[in-house]
């Protein structure tokens, strides 16, 4: 290999480095939102089997409603 050849190897790899650096953040954060997104589905269905209501202390029913992030 000749100098050019190295410093365009180098040159790529430094590419390929700041690429991954830039990309890692969100692929970490799309890993998490999914666990999240798990999270809440799972309890969803635990709450909803349970029949669980939470009490407000003047005496009313409080219910929450949950959206979703579903991909088809």
């Amino acid at each position: 290999m000749n100098t050019n050849q190295i410093e365009a190897l180098i040159g790529m790899l430094a590419v390929v480095a700041l690429f991954a650096i830039m990309i890692l953040p969100a692929a970490v954060g799309v890993v998490r939102d999914r666990r999240i997104d798990r999270q809440l589905r799972q309890s969803e269905r635990r709450r909803r089997t349970a029949g669980e209501r939470s009490y407000r202390s003047d005496g009313g029913v409080r219910t929450r409603t949950y959206r979703l992030h579903t991909t088809r």
